[in-house]
């Protein structure tokens, strides 16, 4: 049976995630609806309308799968929705719980302020949305010709996410044939979230590439890196300043911060009351947001997160986390830590520093050598994330609201605090299968990511078919 895939973003980079499986008969399903950022959005990394507008027809288009809320894959529903997209949303039980608050927050930057014409917006995505139980069959697709069904499975990426299994029946010949989008795959052993388990069996499967080229480093050893580099701000004073996006990667951060301050306290009584004093700034109302909502969804975490909160520890809500919504509050904290490089923590977005009040660190603390910036998560080519990640260390600079910041303060990278998967556990998502797929479509990382995974599964798999798609 022919299969077809359109990939409508997230094809030669790492942004703009959305792939349409056309399945005959004059329908399709759409998996994901992704922002494209950095320079995959435009040369001077502005969301241009090109890269905004839904250039293809939505008509034969049946339904979305969301494969989680990162803004880089679902952050055109406003345009989806506005070319004439008329179908469910179907996503994961947490992600529909998380979705709208995501949305609201990209329809608020990126479309208009106006608070009536957003809570418009949200109550149709809300009509839409259709959340599933993860490992349970779907059928979105029956015609006299063809059928498909669903099935989401935990994908360890961030809560909610998903990778989706598809089965399209096709009648005349009782064929089916099942094809496979990953979605964005977590690293096995992250904080909070079961890692993700390889489906049986695949015909074809598109497979993110992120950190296809690359290995990260063990969990313990970057929360050892972790706690080297808040030792050295408690020393020498100053902040160490972290980019994080506002889901996901804030979370998990907040929940190794609290196990390193709870197991100093137990290691060293007098060590530990002094990290106890450490205060932790979580300067984000959307990252707030999103924390709030993972403590409510804590039946989704994992076994040890779960055990540590049976024995009466709170992961993402400890003593010395200091929140701050109001915008006067994010401010007065900024002059106050620029000014007396007391020792501290903060943890600000937007993630590849493209905005948000992390900027305003960033402008008040680059350019002293007290202070650190530690960057846990992927920076696309194109945001100043990168270039402060590629030229801080040699004393370069980074456009900043238009203003030059030259960089005097140190840089740290700590990639094994990923939520992707890197090369090894992508390879292994393929080889556990019981049935190898036929075909793999690599999507979803720079050019060199790509080939460089191409290359480690054709050895893997033994000959099977790679392609960039």
């Amino acid at each position: 049976m022919h299969i077809e895939i359109r990939h409508h973003g997230g094809r030669d980079g790492v942004t703009g995630s959305c792939h349409e499986l056309v399945i005959g008969d004059g329908q399709s399903l759409l998996v994901d609806c992704g922002l494209f950022q950095g320079t995959e959005s435009s040369p001077d990394g502005g969301a241009t309308a090109r890269r905004l507008d839904i250039d293809f027809p939505v008509d034969a288009v049946r339904a979305l799968v969301v494969t989680h809320v990162h803004v880089d894959h679902v952050g055109r529903i406003p345009w989806l929705l506005a070319a004439g997209f008329k179908g469910p949303i179907l996503c994961s039980e947490p992600s529909a719980r998380l979705l709208p608050i995501a949305l609201a927050d990209a329809f608020s930057l990126g479309v208009t302020r106006d608070a009536q014409l957003v809570e418009r917006y949200l109550q149709l995505v809300e009509s839409r949305l259709q959340p599933l139980a993860y490992a349970k069959w779907q059928q979105v697709v029956a015609t006299p010709e063809v059928g498909c069904r669903i099935r989401l499975q935990r994908a360890g990426h961030i809560l909610g996410s998903a990778y989706v299994e598809c089965e399209i029946l096709h009648r005349a010949t009782g064929e089916r044939t099942r094809v496979v989008f990953s979605g964005d795959l977590g690293a096995p052993h992250a904080p909070l979230l079961p890692a993700p388990r390889p489906p049986w069996s695949a015909d074809v499967l598109v497979l993110e590439s992120t950190y296809g080229d690359r290995v990260h480093e063990s969990r313990r050893d970057r929360w050892k890196r972790l706690e080297q580099a808040l030792e050295r701000a408690l020393t020498d004073g100053g902040t160490v300043i972290v980019p994080a996006f506002s889901i996901g990667r804030t979370q998990e951060l907040l929940y190794e911060l609290e196990n390193i301050i709870h197991r100093r306290r137990r290691v060293d009584r007098a060590q530990g009351e002094r990290w106890a004093r450490l205060p932790i700034y979580l300067d984000s109302p959307l990252a707030t947001r999103f924390t709030r909502e993972y403590q409510a969804l804590a039946p989704y975490w994992d076994a040890e997160a779960i055990t540590r909160v049976r024995a009466g520890r709170s992961p993402l809500a400890f003593p010395q986390l200091v929140t701050i919504e109001e915008h006067t509050a994010h401010l007065a904290n900024v002059h106050r830590l620029a000014r007396t490089g007391d020792p501290a923590v903060v943890i600000a977005a937007s993630g590849m520093c493209a905005g948000g009040r992390v900027v305003n660190y960033l402008k008040a603390m680059l350019g002293d050598a007290r202070h650190n910036v530690l960057f846990v998560g992927y920076q696309a080519v194109g945001t100043p994330g990168r270039a402060i990640q590629e030229y801080g260390p040699r004393g370069g600079w980074v456009e900043l609201d238009g203003e030059r910041v030259t960089v005097r303060a140190g840089i740290l990278t700590l990639p094994g605090y990923s939520a992707h998967a890197d090369r090894d556990d992508l390879a292994r998502f393929v080889t556990r299968m019981r049935h190898l797929p036929r075909e793999i479509r690599l999507v979803h990382g720079d050019h060199g990511a790509r080939q460089a995974l191409a290359a480690h599964l054709l050895e893997k798999t033994g000959g099977r078919v790679v392609v960039l798609a």
